[in-house]
This record gives structure tokens, sequence and C-alpha cells, in this order.
């Protein structure tokens, strides 16, 4: 302790005499008492707390004696709710939430508008799906390359950059329709181009900015965002259409995504160390809760700058659960997103803005539920749960939810309870959240971009053959009902397939081995 306090003034502090010895008790090494000086104060009582902290608590002096009081109150090392709900990492998050917010609402709006637009064009049910799935052309080969950005410049720029390109696209849409139908497949490819970063960015920011025991709950939040996303533009496109005309969404969506880019580029930083803002305290928060020092969180940016080894990668039976993973929640995500619209209108005869209402409320849920797995997630953790236990069981739920509910809803009659199971199965996909979406960072952080990159690629493959395929299916066969079948099927053969190979402990990926 630098310097004695000095007693509060509830009572007179007299000098002792030069003479009068100052009594030095034997107090532990870590207390270094001054010598007595001309004008000596009695000493009081200290609190001593052996922890860093911003705000060091004393107790209340006691005339007369110095006594060390070790067992006192300690800072706990996990953040209380207020630190969390004001630190600089919730900020991120945010922002990111807001991101992947507007990324599904630029890519779901189209799933409102195709029906007034194959009303108006003639288009077949097998051709409307070529329209939507012309966004997963782009969103093909992207994630691979974004994830590759991600780890050679950081998640901030790269999420600035997509932002805007696919703000871009979403602005200019109504004018490539009105142009020509390559135009239009051509500027909803451009979308799915620059959103293939969105997730890898996502992913590479909550790597660098929570500590592993927040970074279930942060995923959660960031999904729930996404989620939130898919609501917002199927509750607002039919009313923005009626206000605007039937192109009135595109337009807006488009401006708020440069807004976002301007706000983004003046508060975020790729990690918390370059942050100008962040408490010294917040910052050792975070480097001491995440499972890597900060040397090795630094060192795969650096290693990531040369070729990634595919190879290598590929040769793990961990990265194909992840690649199968990701391709079943794909498959049925953008099953259930582009055709259940459509899928309400036709099978129930509901009119278009019933039709969104009944198609929205399970993405509601599902950013709901989605930040309550996350929690879940990282309380099993906390509480001793295996990494490893904890991944398979949310990505179970993530899986066998979502079948079994479809089964439901190929029985439904009416359509309110058929969006009930439509709830239930959206709403625990979400799980997946806390499974596969997390696990690339427990089993490559120094590669969990391009390997995120690589099953979202197998992914978009997936959404381009169930978004098409059911398509073509509902066209012969007259009906979605047979389709809804063999995804449910799909998704009990990948929840078995994640349970014998995922894994959450570091996997081995070194090529000199």
């Amino acid at each position: 302790m630098a310097s004695l306090l000095r007693l509060a003034p509830t009572a007179p502090l007299l000098p002792l005499p030069r003479s009068s010895p100052v009594p030095r008790p034997s107090l532990p090494l870590h207390f270094r008492i001054p010598k007595p000086s001309p004008t000596n104060y009695i000493p009081c009582r200290l609190r001593y707390n052996p922890l860093p902290s911003p705000i060091r608590s004393y107790s209340k002096p006691v005339s007369g004696s110095f006594e060390p009081d070790v067992g006192g109150e300690i800072q706990s090392q996990s953040a209380s709710f207020l630190e969390f709900v004001t630190s600089e990492r919730v900020k991120v998050v945010a922002m990111l939430g807001l991101a992947l917010a507007l990324c599904n609402a630029d890519r779901v709006v189209m799933s409102v508008v195709i029906v007034p637009l194959s009303k108006a064009h003639g288009w077949s049910q097998s051709f409307s799906g070529i329209v939507q799935s012309s966004f997963l052309w782009g969103y093909l080969v992207s994630p691979v390359v974004g994830g590759a950005l991600v780890d050679y410049y950081g998640g901030k720029r790269v999420m600035a950059y997509g932002v805007a390109l696919w703000s871009m696209a979403t602005f200019l849409t109504p004018w490539a329709a009105e142009s020509s139908l390559s135009a239009l497949l051509a500027m909803r490819a451009v979308l799915g181009i620059a959103e293939g970063v969105a997730l890898p960015s996502m992913n590479n920011m909550i790597l660098r900015w929570f500590p592993q025991t927040e970074r279930s709950g942060a995923v959660g939040l960031a999904m729930a965002g996404f989620q939130l996303g898919c609501a917002i533009g199927l509750l607002l496109s039919p009313i923005l259409m009626s206000q605007a005309g039937v192109y009135g969404p595109f337009v807006i969506f488009g401006l708020f995504g440069f807004l976002w880019v301007l706000v983004w580029i003046s508060v975020a930083s790729s990690t918390p160390q370059k942050h100008t803002q962040i408490s010294q305290y917040e910052l050792e928060y975070i480097t001491k809760g995440q499972k890597l020092t900060t040397q090795q969180s630094n060192g795969p940016e650096k290693r990531s700058k040369a070729i990634p080894p595919f190879k290598k990668l590929l040769s793990k039976w961990p990265t194909w659960a992840l690649i199968s993973a990701n391709a079943m929640h794909s498959w049925g995500y953008f099953v259930i997103l582009s055709w259940m619209p459509i899928y309400f209108n036709t099978i129930y005869a509901v009119n278009l803005r019933e039709a969104a209402w009944f198609s929205a409320l399970p993405w509601v849920m599902m950013a709901v539920l989605g930040y309550v797995a996350g929690a879940g997630s990282d309380m099993m953790i906390k509480n001793g749960v295996s990494v490893t236990t904890t991944r398979k069981v949310m990505q179970s739920i993530g899986f066998l939810g979502p079948g079994l509910a479809l089964i439901g809803l190929n029985s439904a009659k009416n359509p309110a309870i058929a969006s009930a199971w439509l709830t239930i199965a959206v709403s625990l996909k979400s799980f997946g959240h806390s499974g596969f979406l997390v696990n690339f960072q427990e089993i490559a952080p120094q590669y969990a971009g391009v390997l995120h990159g690589m099953s979202n690629t197998a992914g978009t493959l997936a959404a381009i053959l169930g978004t098409v395929g059911a398509g073509f299916f509902a066209e012969r066969m007259g009906s979605f009902r047979g389709f809804l079948m063999f995804t449910s099927f799909l998704y009990f053969v990948s929840a078995l397939f994640w349970n014998i190979f995922a894994t959450g402990e570091r996997v081995d990926y070194d090529t000199s081995n």
C-alpha cells in the first residue's frame, strides 16, 4: 500500500509526539508500512483486495489499529450483468446482430415479392424457385473466400465491405427487375456474393471479442438479429409494398444498410486490443477468459495468410461433421424461408399479408429461443459439462426437433395449426447455433473463417437443391407435403452423423505432423 489513509472527519486527528514510538505490528510482506513522519496519523484498518479491479473498496477506518483484512470480499472473475450490458463487447455484438438482421431482411424480401411478380410475369412454381435460388448462386463460393478474407484482414473491414455491397445490390434490384430477367438474376447473385462474408465475419469478431464462456450467448444474440431479420422482412414487405409499390422494400432496406456501414466503421474494431474506448478491466477480462492466449489469438491471423491446408482439413471427421450439419441446417432453413409464404398462400388459400404473418411468427420465436439456447449452453460448460457433450446435445435438439415438427406440419388442418408446427420447427433449429455454429472456433481457431466458409459452401449447395427441388416437386406432385417428409428424414440422419463424429476439442490440423 503506497500510503496510509486518513481517518474520516468524525473525530479530531491529533499528531503523536515525535518521541512517542509508533507500534509496528507484524504484517504480511505485501503490506509496506512507511516510517513515522513528523506528522504521524493513527493507522486505520484496510481491506485488502488481491485481484485487479477498476475501483478498490476499503473498509471504514478504525482508530488505534492497523489490521489487514485479507479475508474480505474478493471480486468475482465472472462479469456482472451491469458490466456486461454496458461493455464494449456488447456494443460489438449488437452491431453484428443489426448487420445480420439486414442480411436476412434483404434476402427474404424476394420470398414475398415473388408472389405478385410470378402472377405479373406468368412464372411457374419451378421457375419461381430458380429466381429465388439465384441468390444462392453467388452465395455458393463467397463464404470460402469471405472466410479467408476475414482471417487475413479481420472481421471489421470485411463486414463493412460486405454490408455496403449487398445494400447496393438490394437498392438496385428494382432497376434490374425492370431491365431484364438476366439482370435480376445477376443482381440477386451479387447479393449472395456479398452476404457470404456475414457469418464468417460474425464468427471472427466473436472469437476475438468474447471469452469462451460467453461465446455461445454472444452467438445467440447475433443470430437473434439474424432471425428477427426474417420476421422484419416478412412483416414489413407487404406494408411497404402497399405504400411504396412492389419494389419499395428493396429501396428502404438498401438505405438502412448504408446507414449501418457509417456507424460500424465509426465504433467498431477488429480486436479489443485495437479499440480506443475499451476499459483496461474489460480488456483483461476478455484476454484472461479466452481459451487461447493473446499471442495465440493473434498468431492465427498471421499464419492464415498462407494457403489453408484444405487437404488436411478434409481428412478429419469433425470437419465432415460440421459440413454435414451446415448442409442440413441450410437445406431446412432455405426451404422454409423461401417457400412458406407460397405454402400458406396455395395450401390454405390465405392472402399475401396473412401468409407473411403466418410465416413471420416462427422467426420471432427462433430469435428468442436462440438466445435461450446460447445462455443454456454457456451454463452447461460453466457447470462442468464437457464442450463436446454440450455441442452434441444442442445440435441434436436442433435436428430432431424440426424433424418431428415437420411431420406434425404435414397433418395440420388449418393455417393456425400449421403456423404452430412451423414455429416449433424453426425455433428449435436455433439450438444449432450453440451446436455446429460455434464449433468452428473450438476445433480450429486458426482456420475458423476458412472452415466456416467450406461448410457454408456445402450448405449453399444443399440450399440450392432444396429450394429448386421443392419447386419442381410441388409442380409435379401438386403439393409440398411429400417434400417436407423427405426433409424430416434428412434431419434424423444428420443428427446421427453429428453425434458420431462431432467433437468440442481442438483438432490437430498441423500439416507438419
